[in-house]
């Protein structure tokens, strides 16, 4: 929709009244030149050589960030969630913040109420014989990879974003919108275009 992909989730994240920092973990040159250049306020960490390989595990690459940056909770999204609005992010930390400390982490969900079967044709949400409607059938979440919330405590106790006592935060399936791929990209731009003129915004 005419600006960088990664620019949509830094201006979602300058309009979070809770968010009190930003940081762009990188290791493109690109993204560093222009995000000095259109968002000074942000904080860059320059991602280290040996964090860079596709086999890192993300937990590591967090590891090393919350080492540069001191605070009482970390929020984690990516520049791959375009849809996701600030008050949908406001709402996850105020519903974390609220919980506290019945939870240690939060991590957002997308809900599936669809026929699910593994990969030797065993059924995982529902019974065969008994054939309910799909909205009937009880619900399971899938990460979506939108929001994390966690201490820096519980990342380096269990290496993991996610504690042993989470807290799951639902979003809709579009705001949720992933780009893993070609398809996705496509279909995000999409759906931000057609939201962006329903709301009489403008995208260039």
């Amino acid at each position: 929709a005419g600006h960088p992909l990664y620019h949509y989730i830094i201006n979602t994240l300058l309009n979070c009244p809770l968010v009190s920092e930003i940081a762009i973990d990188t290791d493109s040159p690109i993204i560093l030149e222009d995000a000095v250049r259109n968002f000074p306020q942000v904080k860059l960490i320059k991602r280290p050589q040996h964090l860079r390989a596709d086999t890192i595990p993300m937990n590591d690459v967090l590891l090393y960030d919350v080492a540069q940056i001191n605070a009482d909770y970390y929020i984690q999204t990516h520049s791959t969630n375009p849809l996701l609005r600030p008050r949908t992010i406001t709402r996850a930390i105020e519903k974390f913040l609220e919980e506290l400390p019945k939870y240690d982490s939060l991590f957002s969900v997308t809900r599936l109420q669809t026929r699910l079967w593994d990969a030797e044709a065993r059924p995982l949400n529902h019974d065969p014989k008994i054939l309910l409607r799909t909205q009937d059938l009880p619900p399971i979440f899938e990460e979506n990879s939108n929001v994390y919330i966690f201490s820096r405590e519980v990342l380096e106790t269990y290496r993991n974003r996610i504690g042993r006592h989470p807290l799951m935060f639902e979003i809709n399936r579009i705001e949720a919108w992933d780009i893993d791929e070609e398809l996705d990209f496509r279909f995000a731009e999409s759906l931000f275009l057609q939201r962006s003129k329903a709301m009489g915004e403008t995208t260039t």
